[in-house]
């Protein structure tokens, strides 16, 4: 019995995985525009952040769309198959857990957030347009 649910799942992810992927793609969030000189200070703190996703994973979908909403450069790196990007999400990680978002701090450390709403969560706290007006307006 536990095989033929194993399969069924199986022919069930082969056939919707071309339409997430295709809805994915032809659905797209708008992005948010920022002036040029936010952009680049924004692209630039992303530049310390890499997703580790799966491209057919509804959760790993969904952070991705969050990332083109807040129009984030953040590096994508696919761990669906054994190769580099799952051997370090393995090994650094802690276990091959889809999505997970590789955030190096300023000191060098790095973090590991599994859970796409708790990266959501992350992305829209950092950010969300008006963040850098409000940090601004705090120490000014």
């Amino acid at each position: 019995m536990r095989i033929l649910i194993r399969y069924f799942f199986r022919g069930v992810r082969l056939v919707l995985t071309p339409f997430m992927i295709a809805g994915s793609h032809l659905l797209k969030p708008k992005g948010v525009e920022r002036d040029p000189d936010e952009q680049a200070a924004v692209d630039e703190q992303t530049r310390k952040l890499a997703l580790y996703h799966f491209p057919a994973c509804p959760f790993c979908i969904k952070v991705r769309r969050a990332m083109q909403r807040l129009s984030l450069d953040i590096e994508l790196r696919n761990a669906q198959r054994p190769g580099e990007h799952r051997e370090t999400l393995q090994r650094e990680g802690g276990r091959v857990k889809v999505p997970c978002l590789r955030i190096e701090e300023d000191d060098g450390s790095v973090r590991w957030l599994y859970e796409s709403d708790d990266i959501v969560a992350y992305l829209n706290r950092r950010f969300s347009v008006g963040q850098s007006d409000q940090a601004a307006s705090e120490r000014g």
